[in-house]
């Protein structure tokens, strides 16, 4: 590859209320403000040195923006328009100060229809790891990955493995060796984007860090004494599949969250994906109750880098059945 994409840095959504959801997502699961400008709201984790990872937007059009990648170079963001328009897909460039706290960004959809966001520059912020007089919540720490439904996860898989220099760490497939789900990766752990079977493109969820396993049942507890007991989806429990320990929620506009904790490190160059057959009872959670029909069923749907308009999508080219758990 002649560019470097870094890692998953940022998710932008639409909410109906922005008090609302800045209230769940700071007192209850203890995310710093960094700013609110515009009908916004700025975001971020407790050891995240960047100004956002996640953009709460005032619309009364709910819907999935961007799923924002941070890359190593200016020069990168050319060679990524280059990759993407000599594919046909469609590209769109935001400038500097368009965009509150963020540089010159590359807006593209994917061959999936995915609406992807690449940029080198955004605004500092202090990282407070250290500040302990204001963990609270779940204590979230960074953001860790996406996960996407999509009609074709073959399809989705080759692009991002073949020409945006991903690495796949486990993959689940099925009896005909077809592959149902992946978990790709930039940064050296799991997975910055994950792909499984189904209606898509949408939004299954995106995912937080935390400290420890104690902070997601600490979260647990907050939740319930703020009254937000049933936006509890899935979990506590731990995934045989990476051996994440999670917690799936469903924040004030329906839009899926995990707190995550505990996947291992991926950086050798001799790594082997781990290949999970679809049949495989372990595919069961490690430990825990089953997943409820709203996890399997459920997704955002994503908004077009021009139209602002949602994003139609195809039912899975593979037959959908209901495995234990997906990543």
């Amino acid at each position: 590859m002649n560019f470097n994409i870094i890692r998953i840095a940022r998710t932008v959504l639409n909410v109906k209320d922005l008090n609302r959801s800045k209230d769940f997502y700071v007192k209850a699961l203890g995310m710093i403000e960094t700013e609110t400008k515009d009908d916004c709201v700025y975001l971020r984790g407790l050891e995240e040195h960047t100004h956002h990872s996640l953009v709460l937007k005032k619309s009364e059009k709910l819907g999935v923006q961007a799923l924002g990648y941070k890359v190593e170079k200016e020069e990168d963001l050319e060679r990524i328009e280059e990759l993407f328009k000599s594919k046909g897909l469609k590209t769109k460039w935001v400038e500097k100060g368009k965009q509150h706290a963020l540089g010159r960004a590359l807006h593209v959809h994917d061959v999936s229809g995915i609406p992807l966001e690449f940029f080198c520059e955004i605004e500092k912020a202090e990282r407070l790891i250290q500040r302990y007089d204001l963990y609270s919540g779940a204590r979230i720490q960074r953001i860790d990955h996406v996960n996407c439904a999509v009609p074709d996860v073959e399809k989705a898989y080759d692009f991002f493995i073949n020409e945006l220099g991903f690495a796949c760490s486990e993959y689940t497939t099925t009896e005909e060796n077809r592959i149902w789900a992946a978990w790709l990766h930039r940064k050296q752990t799991v997975h910055d984007q994950a792909f499984m079977n189904g209606e898509g493109p949408r939004l299954h969820h995106f995912a937080y860090w935390l400290p420890d396993p104690l902070a997601l049942i600490h979260c647990c507890d907050v939740l319930a004494s703020l009254g937000y007991a049933e936006n509890i989806e899935r979990g506590p429990a731990r995934h045989g599949l990476s051996n994440a320990f999670f917690l799936y929620l469903r924040d004030p506009d329906g839009y899926r969250i995990e707190l995550y904790n505990g996947d291992y490190l991926t950086s050798d160059n001799d790594f082997e994906p781990v290949r999970w057959d679809l049949n495989d009872p372990r595919r069961q959670t490690f430990w825990g109750a089953k997943a409820p029909d709203s996890w399997f069923n459920e997704t955002s749907p994503f908004l077009d880098i021009e139209t602002n308009e949602e994003i139609s999508t195809k039912q899975p080219n593979l037959a959908q059945r209901k495995p234990e758990f997906v990543i």
